[in-house]
């Protein structure tokens, strides 16, 4: 079966006439003739009673009818949406991102979407679970990327993008350097550098306690790169994603025993349809090679 013939079915029963049906459809009568009888043939019956002056819809013919419409709607529902997402000048994107989410890793994502729909006027918007979840039921972004360690909001649909372990990030000459893994109990006497923003904080302070250690916090912030560069500088360590590191000299290893590990998913809000530059978004991160 293909979409011709559905159209010319669609057309004879509009005009009730195999001949007024071929004009419409710009065919020749034969054509048009061979085509339904071809549809016929592969429904094990006729479609069509053949009175004059006009065609009368058989019992087949009336079950069939809404089904085919409903293929040519979708049909142009699709051309439409295609067409849209190749009009995209201009075309507004508010992305949220959650603030612990490394740029280096990001960079390279919006670096190929940027070449290949750079019509696309995209703002993003940074911030934590929390905060990303209220723009999107708000209506303030259209679609965002994060984790969180909990069960996200059942107003929130969500698409797995890839999974990102925490380590342990020190300075050049630390103990940690002549390791291959961190384990919780490693990081009894350290001090800790508290990253403010971390939406495993709790995750990873329960994950020590359970091997008896408690975390010296020496130093919190909210800012990422003060963070990393306070570790650097030798004032600590702290737990962070892997793909999350920025400043250079900074150290890590993977935390293991147990590993802590989030998912990062694409995420918007279930009652709102995407817009034609969150959908190409979406595809495009859904396609990407994030391993």
């Amino acid at each position: 079966m293909e979409m011709h013939q559905i159209r010319y079915f669609l057309a004879v029963c509009r005009t009730q006439s195999f001949t007024r049906a071929a004009v419409l459809s710009n065919v020749t009568q034969p054509a048009l003739t061979r085509s339904v009888q071809r549809l016929e043939e592969e429904f094990g019956g006729p479609l069509f009673n053949r009175v004059k002056p006009r065609v009368e819809l058989t019992e087949l013919g009336r079950l069939i009818r809404p089904l085919f419409e409903q293929i040519v709607e979708r049909a142009n529902d699709a051309r439409t949406t295609a067409r849209s997402l190749l009009k995209l000048e201009g075309a507004p994107l508010k992305l949220g991102l959650m603030c612990t989410i490394g740029p280096l890793r990001f960079i390279g994502f919006l670096s190929d979407f940027s070449r290949n729909y750079g019509g696309i006027d995209v703002t993003l918007y940074d911030g934590g679970p929390e905060r990303l979840t209220d723009l999107l039921v708000d209506g303030t972004i259209d679609i965002a990327i994060f984790a969180q360690p909990e069960v996200f909001d059942a107003r929130l649909q969500t698409q797995r993008l890839y999974h990102e372990r925490f380590a342990v990030a020190f300075p050049m000459e630390h103990r940690f350097q002549r390791q291959s893994v961190v384990r919780p109990g490693d990081m009894a006497n350290e001090h800790y550098l508290s990253r403010i923003n971390c939406e495993y904080q709790d995750r990873l302070d329960a994950v020590c306690a359970a091997h008896g250690v408690k975390l010296n916090e020496f130093y919190r912030s909210e800012r990422e790169d003060w963070i990393q560069t306070m570790v650097v500088a030798g004032m600590g360590v702290c737990f962070i994603p892997e793909f999350s590191t920025t400043v250079p000299g900074l150290l890590t290893r993977p935390l293991v025993d147990p590993e802590v590990v989030r998912e990062v998913c694409l995420v918007s809000a279930r009652d709102r349809p995407l817009s034609a530059s969150a959908t190409a978004l979406a595809n495009a991160a859904r396609a990407y090679k994030w391993s």
